[in-house]
Protein backbone atom coordinates (compact mmCIF):
# COMPACT_ATOMS: atom_id res chain seq x y z
CA UNK A 1 0.00 0.00 0.00
CA UNK A 2 1.28 3.44 -0.90
CA UNK A 3 2.03 5.67 2.09
CA UNK A 4 0.92 9.24 1.55
CA UNK A 5 1.65 12.46 3.35
CA UNK A 6 -1.06 12.76 6.02
CA UNK A 7 -2.07 16.15 4.58
CA UNK A 8 -2.83 14.68 1.14
CA UNK A 9 -6.48 13.82 0.57
CA UNK A 10 -6.20 12.63 -3.02
CA UNK A 11 -3.12 11.61 -4.97
CA UNK A 12 -3.25 10.94 -8.70
CA UNK A 13 -0.16 9.08 -9.92
CA UNK A 14 0.84 8.52 -13.55
CA UNK A 15 -2.76 8.43 -14.79
CA UNK A 16 -3.29 7.78 -18.48
CA UNK A 17 -6.60 7.35 -20.25
CA UNK A 18 -7.16 6.26 -23.83
CA UNK A 19 -10.33 5.52 -25.77
CA UNK A 20 -10.63 3.22 -28.76
CA UNK A 21 -11.70 4.98 -31.93
CA UNK A 22 -11.91 2.70 -34.91
CA UNK A 23 -8.51 1.08 -35.40
CA UNK A 24 -6.64 3.52 -33.16
CA UNK A 25 -6.55 4.73 -29.59
CA UNK A 26 -7.06 8.36 -28.67
CA UNK A 27 -5.09 9.35 -25.58
CA UNK A 28 -7.05 11.86 -23.52
CA UNK A 29 -4.85 11.96 -20.41
CA UNK A 30 -1.08 11.55 -20.52
CA UNK A 31 0.84 10.70 -17.34
CA UNK A 32 -1.14 12.99 -15.00
CA UNK A 33 0.35 13.24 -11.50
CA UNK A 34 -0.63 15.61 -8.69
CA UNK A 35 -1.96 15.70 -5.14
CA UNK A 36 -4.86 17.52 -3.56
CA UNK A 37 -4.22 18.52 0.06
CA UNK A 38 -6.90 18.24 2.73
CA UNK A 39 -8.87 21.43 3.41
CA UNK A 40 -7.88 22.93 0.07
CA UNK A 41 -9.76 24.51 -2.80
CA UNK A 42 -8.28 23.04 -5.97
CA UNK A 43 -9.18 24.05 -9.51
CA UNK A 44 -8.45 21.97 -12.57
CA UNK A 45 -8.66 24.15 -15.65
CA UNK A 46 -7.92 23.91 -19.34
CA UNK A 47 -9.52 24.42 -22.72
CA UNK A 48 -12.62 22.57 -23.85
CA UNK A 49 -11.77 19.01 -24.85
CA UNK A 50 -8.58 18.85 -22.78
CA UNK A 51 -9.79 15.94 -20.60
CA UNK A 52 -10.97 17.77 -17.46
CA UNK A 53 -14.26 15.86 -17.18
CA UNK A 54 -12.51 12.55 -17.89
CA UNK A 55 -10.01 13.34 -15.12
CA UNK A 56 -12.84 14.20 -12.70
CA UNK A 57 -14.62 10.95 -13.60
CA UNK A 58 -11.40 9.08 -12.79
CA UNK A 59 -10.91 10.95 -9.50
CA UNK A 60 -14.47 10.08 -8.44
CA UNK A 61 -14.12 6.40 -9.28
CA UNK A 62 -16.61 6.52 -12.15
CA UNK A 63 -14.15 5.79 -14.95
CA UNK A 64 -11.09 3.58 -14.50
CA UNK A 65 -7.82 4.98 -15.86
CA UNK A 66 -6.03 2.98 -18.55
CA UNK A 67 -2.96 3.05 -16.29
CA UNK A 68 -1.99 4.79 -13.06
CA UNK A 69 -3.58 5.08 -9.65
CA UNK A 70 -5.92 7.29 -7.65
CA UNK A 71 -5.50 7.22 -3.88
CA UNK A 72 -7.94 8.63 -1.37
CA UNK A 73 -5.78 8.93 1.72
CA UNK A 74 -4.04 5.52 1.77
CA UNK A 75 -6.56 3.61 -0.36
CA UNK A 76 -6.27 3.07 -4.12
CA UNK A 77 -9.94 3.49 -5.05
CA UNK A 78 -9.55 1.19 -8.05
CA UNK A 79 -8.65 -1.68 -5.72
CA UNK A 80 -12.22 -1.43 -4.43
CA UNK A 81 -15.04 -3.41 -6.03
CA UNK A 82 -17.59 -1.37 -8.03
CA UNK A 83 -20.05 -1.63 -5.10
CA UNK A 84 -17.38 -0.51 -2.62
CA UNK A 85 -16.54 2.45 -4.89
CA UNK A 86 -20.24 3.39 -5.07
CA UNK A 87 -20.47 3.31 -1.27
CA UNK A 88 -17.21 5.30 -1.03
CA UNK A 89 -18.70 7.98 -3.32
CA UNK A 90 -21.95 8.11 -1.34
CA UNK A 91 -20.14 8.37 1.99
CA UNK A 92 -17.03 10.43 1.25
CA UNK A 93 -17.72 12.77 -1.65
CA UNK A 94 -20.32 15.06 -3.07
CA UNK A 95 -20.44 15.37 -6.84
CA UNK A 96 -21.82 18.24 -8.90
CA UNK A 97 -21.98 17.30 -12.58
CA UNK A 98 -21.97 19.61 -15.60
CA UNK A 99 -25.34 18.10 -16.48
CA UNK A 100 -27.85 17.40 -13.75
CA UNK A 101 -29.05 13.82 -13.51
CA UNK A 102 -32.48 13.87 -11.91
CA UNK A 103 -34.86 11.02 -11.24
CA UNK A 104 -37.71 12.60 -13.18
CA UNK A 105 -40.46 11.05 -11.06
CA UNK A 106 -39.00 12.50 -7.82
CA UNK A 107 -39.39 16.05 -6.55
CA UNK A 108 -36.46 18.27 -5.54
CA UNK A 109 -36.48 17.12 -1.91
CA UNK A 110 -36.53 13.45 -2.89
CA UNK A 111 -33.73 13.92 -5.45
CA UNK A 112 -31.56 15.63 -2.84
CA UNK A 113 -32.33 12.90 -0.28
CA UNK A 114 -31.57 10.06 -2.71
CA UNK A 115 -27.84 9.63 -1.88
CA UNK A 116 -28.72 9.12 1.78
CA UNK A 117 -30.81 6.04 1.04
CA UNK A 118 -27.63 4.35 -0.23
CA UNK A 119 -26.12 5.04 3.20
CA UNK A 120 -29.02 3.40 5.04
CA UNK A 121 -31.03 6.47 6.07
CA UNK A 122 -34.76 6.12 6.59
CA UNK A 123 -37.16 8.27 4.55
CA UNK A 124 -37.96 10.90 7.21
CA UNK A 125 -34.32 11.21 8.35
CA UNK A 126 -33.12 11.53 4.73
CA UNK A 127 -35.75 14.12 3.86
CA UNK A 128 -34.97 16.16 6.98
CA UNK A 129 -31.28 16.24 6.03
CA UNK A 130 -32.21 17.08 2.43
CA UNK A 131 -34.33 20.03 3.57
CA UNK A 132 -31.41 21.35 5.64
CA UNK A 133 -29.15 21.01 2.61
CA UNK A 134 -31.67 22.89 0.45
CA UNK A 135 -31.73 25.67 3.05
CA UNK A 136 -27.96 26.08 2.72
CA UNK A 137 -28.37 26.91 -0.99
CA UNK A 138 -31.61 28.87 -0.40
CA UNK A 139 -33.76 26.46 -2.41
CA UNK A 140 -36.04 25.02 0.29
CA UNK A 141 -39.10 26.77 -1.16
CA UNK A 142 -38.76 24.52 -4.24
CA UNK A 143 -38.64 21.25 -2.25
CA UNK A 144 -41.94 19.86 -3.58
CA UNK A 145 -41.42 20.93 -7.22
CA UNK A 146 -40.04 18.70 -9.96
CA UNK A 147 -36.43 19.67 -10.75
CA UNK A 148 -37.17 19.79 -14.49
CA UNK A 149 -39.39 22.88 -14.08
CA UNK A 150 -36.62 24.88 -12.39
CA UNK A 151 -34.27 27.19 -14.26
CA UNK A 152 -30.76 25.98 -15.07
CA UNK A 153 -29.31 28.04 -12.23
CA UNK A 154 -31.88 26.76 -9.73
CA UNK A 155 -31.14 23.18 -10.80
CA UNK A 156 -27.42 23.83 -10.29
CA UNK A 157 -28.11 25.01 -6.73
CA UNK A 158 -30.24 21.92 -6.05
CA UNK A 159 -27.39 19.81 -7.43
CA UNK A 160 -25.05 21.49 -4.92
CA UNK A 161 -27.54 20.69 -2.13
CA UNK A 162 -27.48 17.05 -3.22
CA UNK A 163 -23.66 17.10 -3.15
CA UNK A 164 -23.69 18.53 0.38
CA UNK A 165 -26.44 16.35 1.87
CA UNK A 166 -24.21 13.54 3.17
CA UNK A 167 -21.74 15.97 4.74
CA UNK A 168 -18.95 14.64 2.51
CA UNK A 169 -15.22 14.89 3.12
CA UNK A 170 -14.85 16.65 -0.21
CA UNK A 171 -16.82 17.86 -3.21
CA UNK A 172 -15.92 17.35 -6.84
CA UNK A 173 -17.66 19.86 -9.09
CA UNK A 174 -17.54 20.00 -12.88
CA UNK A 175 -18.28 23.62 -13.83
CA UNK A 176 -20.60 24.11 -10.84
CA UNK A 177 -21.37 27.76 -11.48
CA UNK A 178 -21.84 27.57 -15.25
CA UNK A 179 -25.62 28.12 -15.04
CA UNK A 180 -25.60 30.61 -12.17
CA UNK A 181 -25.77 34.38 -12.21
CA UNK A 182 -22.76 36.17 -10.67
CA UNK A 183 -24.38 36.67 -7.24
CA UNK A 184 -25.36 33.01 -6.78
CA UNK A 185 -22.13 31.80 -8.37
CA UNK A 186 -20.11 33.78 -5.83
CA UNK A 187 -22.24 32.41 -2.96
Amino acid sequence: MKTLDENELITISNVNKSFASGDSDIRVLNDVTFSIPQDSFTIIHGPSGSGKTTLLNIITGLQKPSTGSVHYKDEDIYNLTPNERAHFRAKSMGIVYQTNFWVQSLNVLENVALPLFFLGYGKSEAEEAALESLKIVKMERHAKKLPSILSGGEQQRVSMARALVSNPTYIVADEPTGNLDSVNGEE
